[in-house]
């Protein structure tokens, strides 16, 4: 499996692009801000042929290049219908001004193919298998994306906004729930293998091992207390 991922703008969201191989048939997760000319250079890097977008959440952060990347490659885009809103008000989904002067270079509105993400769905994308799981909490349409694994090749987690190495989603925003997001990490990530990779939306890689042991969230959920508040900070937009 091919997995090529990298920052994307003024935000340094994560963008990845998944295909069995160079070469072939691949899938975008979450464009965000200033990511086309990111995704056009990996498109071309790794000879690969866009089928569909697939995004974790609405936030502007994560959704900002989808147009035209949809529109680039004429494929769908899949989000949840409860985050469907974000993509045309932006603005609606933070509650406050944050990044609100790019407001102006950002493409606001829906591509002109979008379908719905539910929970427990398979997507059949690129000749890949991705196990959808609602993960509210950040925000009410939040989802992850699993790839399981294959061969010598661990699961993969692209858990967004959910998890990171050593910190969650942050809740403050319209949509976010503390207690939500506590149950969507005990519910989605704690039964996972520790070799399960996570590529989260922002920061560096780890797995679910490794935030097991360290990531204070995960922990206190794990022991049962769920309280969250003596935790280290919360991060994403």
């Amino acid at each position: 499996m091919l997995i090529a991922g990298f920052p994307a703008g003024a935000w340094g969201t994560n963008c990845y692009l998944v295909a069995p191989a160079a070469g072939e048939e691949c899938v975008i997760i979450d464009p965000g801000h200033q990511a086309t000319e990111g995704v056009a250079e990996t498109i071309a890097k790794h000879r690969l042929k866009p089928v569909a977008v697939i995004l974790t959440h609405g936030h502007i952060d994560h959704v900002a290049s989808v147009v035209p990347v949809c529109g680039a490659h004429d494929v769908p885009a899949w989000i949840h219908p409860s985050d469907r809103y974000m993509m045309s008000d932006p603005e609606r989904a933070l509650g406050r001004s944050i990044g609100m002067p790019l407001m102006g270079e950002l493409t606001v509105g829906e591509p002109d193919d979008v379908k719905e993400l539910g929970d427990g769905a398979q997507l059949a994308l690129a000749g890949l298998s991705f196990g959808v799981a609602h993960a509210p909490g950040h925000t009410k349409g939040s989802v992850t994306f699993r790839v399981p694994e294959a061969a010598d090749i661990p699961s993969v987690l692209f858990s967004g906004d959910l998890l990171f190495a050593g910190s969650v989603g942050r809740t403050d925003l319209p949509g976010g729930d503390p207690a939500e997001m506590l149950d969507s990490l005990g519910r989605v990530c704690l039964p996972l293998d520790d070799s399960t990779v996570v590529l989260s939306g922002h920061g560096p890689q780890t797995t679910i091992g490794r935030e097991r042991a360290t990531n204070p969230y995960l922990r206190e959920v794990a022991a049962g207390y769920g309280s969250g508040e003596s935790a280290a900070p919360r991060r994403g937009m």
